[in-house]
């Protein structure tokens, strides 16, 4: 048979759907038409764009376990949930950081970037009698652009660091150390940028356009693009993905004739290696990469899922997961967070029209032993360097933890992932001064009637995940060398720039009391329905 058979580890790979009533049910989510995953997955928590009135909102949710479902939460939602709302407009997309699980960023319409934090106590009482939920408040407010911010990501390795795609087609680069302007732009788009990815380093940054482009960028310097090539012919929407640490990148996309397709591109000319037709369906295909070598293709508006094994630059069918049951977007956990004991390498959660449905994809084995050849060492939640490092250029030394033993180990970066710089190319100035210190919470402008969560890690993170100090409210001003009267001349405009900033904050404040009350009336009408309900049962049950 082994003239015949590829011999291959991850043949028999199967994915395996959740119980019901381990999945979630009776979520509302959003009628957003953006293009986007709708949802997001941290080792502990789940992000769903919300379907909410008054603003833009998205739910954070236990994530489930499809061996013993979610914790801390009913398999089936109550009608009002715990929301962060702070966006004026529908969110458009959220990312969990790598770093932290319990931290959360957020872009929307209204042009704004959020950072959250999860406070577990949220989810305590959730099947109490006369429980309220209480919404979650944003840590840090980034005004991104005028225009909506389509993607946000955080990078791989960094700390502090996060990309978003704006409507005037550039992506923007925040320290969030200091906030106050972008660290580096992107530019060189045509269109809407439609999907973005780092490769593992963070070193690289490439992404899709509605020009039907593929680019990459050089993060740390900004400007234009270091390699740019023809992409899919289709004009729909295009994705991207980068294959680990090898100098490839996997896309899917359409042709002229909207045959959807997945391909294969190195990344020094982008040259592209590998095509494959998928079907001629119309929803968009979302790509996923496991360093266990497998590619997993999810397409909206159908329920399958599709994984692929990728060896010497092609790309060979493992087998296909099927469903009736559609999905509106999908997302998968980081790889730290699978369940090694059930031989679980990878986790799919599949968000339905109003429910989650948890998909474990295992690789049968009779052993119980940990099976090293499945599991490699998977990317660390604690940072390979700070934010003011990665912007003055120091290189990159990879975290991975064993999923045996817990151990955390260093690599050594690829030569093949690192950019080459032109000779033209300006160089990134240091952040901070030669003896780098801790990046502290930015000062940046904070509601004042929401007092922010300081972003710290839960008990069971790394001591050097993701955190920030605390934010104090003497932290949240603006502080004497950035004081509005630095950015003006002195001949009078200090007073009216004074001025208007009170302005701003009165109508904040104006439109945050708008908020509430919406909130509450929300409130009101659910629980009216609630009882509208239990009046009919008992009618009918008479």
């Amino acid at each position: 048979m082994s003239r015949f058979v590829r011999a291959s580890k991850y043949r028999h790979v199967f994915g395996q759907p959740a119980k019901k009533e381990h999945g979630i049910d009776n979520l509302k989510v959003t009628s957003s038409a953006w293009d986007t995953n709708v949802i997001s997955a941290s080792g502990k928590y789940i992000s769903v764009n919300w379907n909410a009135s008054g603003g833009g909102a998205f739910a954070i949710l236990p994530a489930p376990s499809p061996f013993s479902g979610a914790p801390g939460i009913p398999y089936k939602l109550p009608d009002v949930v715990p929301l962060a709302r702070s966006h004026t407009a529908p969110v458009l997309d959220t990312d969990w950081s790598p770093h932290s699980d319990t931290i959360v960023a957020s872009g929307g319409e209204d042009g704004n970037v959020l950072i959250w934090q999860v406070d577990p106590a949220v989810f305590e009482g959730w099947s109490a009698d006369g429980w309220v939920p209480v919404d979650f408040s944003p840590v840090l407010r980034i005004g991104a652009s005028q225009r909506k911010v389509g993607q946000v990501l955080w990078h791989p390795a960094a700390q502090h660091v996060l990309a978003s795609a704006v409507g005037d087609h550039t992506v923007k680069l925040w320290d969030l150390g200091a906030p106050e302007s972008p660290r580096a732009v992107l530019a060189g788009h045509a269109d809407t940028i439609q999907s973005l990815a780092f490769n593992p380093t963070g070193q690289l940054l490439a992404t899709t356009c509605r020009d039907r482009k593929l680019r990459v960028f050089d993060p740390r310097t900004g400007g234009e693009p270091v390699r740019v090539g023809e992409g899919h012919g289709g004009i729909k929407g295009a994705r991207v993905v980068w294959m680990g640490d090898r100098d490839r990148i996997a896309t899917t996309g359409f042709s002229r004739m909207s045959d959807r397709q997945v391909g294969v591109w190195e990344t020094g000319a982008l040259k592209n290696l590998k095509t494959l037709m998928l079907d001629q369906s119309a929803g968009v295909v979302m790509p996923f990469w496991s360093d266990n070598n497998i590619l997993f293709l999810a397409g909206k508006g159908d329920g399958n899922i599709r994984y692929y094994e990728y060896e010497s630059d092609n790309l060979y069918g493992l087998d296909e997961h099927k469903s009736s049951d559609p999905q509106r977007g999908i997302c998968f956990i980081p790889r730290r967070a699978v369940n090694p004991s059930e031989c679980e390498i990878a986790r799919a959660y599949k968000l339905t029209t109003n429910a989650i449905e948890p998909i474990a994809f295992i690789v049968p084995r009779k052993s119980d032993s940990f099976q090293s050849d499945i599991f490699p060492p998977a990317p660390s939640i604690e940072p390979s360097l700070t934010s003011g490092e990665f912007f003055s250029g120091k290189e990159v030394s990879l975290k991975f933890v064993s999923l045996e033993t817990g151990a955390v180990s260093t690599s050594a970066p690829s030569s093949a992932t690192v950019p080459t710089r032109s000779a033209t190319a300006p160089e990134p100035q240091p952040a901070q001064a030669p003896s780098l210190s801790p990046v502290v919470a930015p000062p940046i402008t904070k509601v004042a009637s929401e007092p922010p969560l300081p972003i710290s890690t839960s008990a069971s993170a790394p001591p050097s995940a993701y955190a920030p100090t605390p934010v104090s409210p003497a932290d949240v001003q603006i502080p004497p060398s950035r004081s509005a009267s630095t950015y003006v001349p002195d001949d009078g405009k200090a007073s009216a720039a004074v001025a208007l900033q009170e302005e701003n904050n009165h109508l904040a404040a104006e439109l945050r009391e708008a908020q509430a009350k919406i909130r509450h009336l929300e409130l009101q009408v659910e629980s009216l329905k609630a009882n509208a309900r239990k009046a009919a049962k008992a009618l009918l049950d008479n």
